[in-house]
């Protein structure tokens, strides 16, 4: 009888090296899943929405989540704890809802379009409003540039319902029923410093519009036209990232005198929730 023994993959019989004794099977690969989940947590010292505290220049809690399909199409969601001005209806909490859809025109340049709705859960109604959005990104070298267009179309959560920050503290409606639109145009630049994890990066932009106030005191831009910007720099460990920026706007407290007693720290009336500040944050991504 003939013995039978493998051999690196060969048959031994009798002696003789006869073939193959089993096919060779390919490793098994997973194929990358079309969809990604990403998120962040962040701490900051303040929570400023274009120049202006949404947390009464206390510190904020932040967090979001957005799934992306390979398409180009993701959905996400955003929040942030509120204190002060930023407390429209009554609600401790913005909460944005976020669906859009990316396209790379080029290597180095991307489309997104899409879609915002600002809700603030717990407060009084009549305070969420929707804001489409434009974004145009591209790279070059360690620089990214990206302009941005963000339109809210006429809405009563827009509408100054108030002529007065007196009246809004009040709770007197003088023009119930209001609808006003509003537009916001940004710049953005990011510039890595080579040999570095340090990113340089600033900001302008520019609101028209919606003079605030709307129903329970909801405003995408108090003054209806302002400028505002920053300058900072982030640097990143491994997931974290800190970013400390100097915010400020052109909001004098001249206009926005009929905005108090709402537009200061403490709603006392006195200073502004739209001056210069430096603002530190910590995310971490996952």
């Amino acid at each position: 009888m003939h013995s039978l023994r493998f051999v690196a993959g060969l048959v031994l019989t009798g002696g003789i090296l006869t073939g193959l004794a089993t096919p060779a099977f390919a490793q098994d690969t997973a194929p990358p899943s079309p969809v990604t989940i990403s998120g962040s947590v962040t701490l900051a010292t303040d929570y400023r929405l274009r120049g202006v505290s949404q947390s009464d220049k206390d510190g904020a809690i932040q967090g979001g989540l957005t799934i992306a399909h390979q398409s180009g199409v993701y959905v996400g969601a955003w929040g942030s704890n509120l204190s002060g001005w930023g407390t429209f209806g009554g609600s401790n909490m913005e909460l944005d809802l976020i669906g859009g859809y990316k396209h790379k025109l080029a290597d180095n340049a991307t489309l997104d379009v899409g879609l915002t709705w600002y809700m603030y859960p717990g407060g009084a109604s009549k305070t969420d409003y929707a804001e489409p959005y434009v974004k145009l990104s591209g790279t070059t070298g360690p620089a990214t540039l990206t302009a941005s267009a963000f339109y809210a179309p006429k809405q009563q959560a827009l509408g100054k319902w108030y002529r007065t920050g007196a009246d809004a503290a009040a709770g007197v409606y003088t023009n119930p029923g209001d609808k006003k639109d509003n537009l916001y145009l940004t710049g953005d630049g990011a510039f890595a410093i080579a040999g570095t994890p340090i990113t340089a990066k600033a900001h302008i932009g520019h609101s028209w519009g919606n003079d605030g106030l709307g129903p329970n005191a909801t405003s995408a831009a108090p003054t209806g036209s302002y400028w505002d910007w920053s300058l900072g720099a982030d640097t990143t460990y491994k997931n974290l990232t800190l970013n400390v920026s100097y915010i400020d706007t052109d909001i004098t407290r001249r206009s926005a005198a009929y905005l108090q007693p709402s537009f200061s720290r403490g709603q006392d009336g006195t200073g502004s929730i739209a001056d210069g500040t430096i603002v530190a944050s910590l995310t971490a991504a996952f």
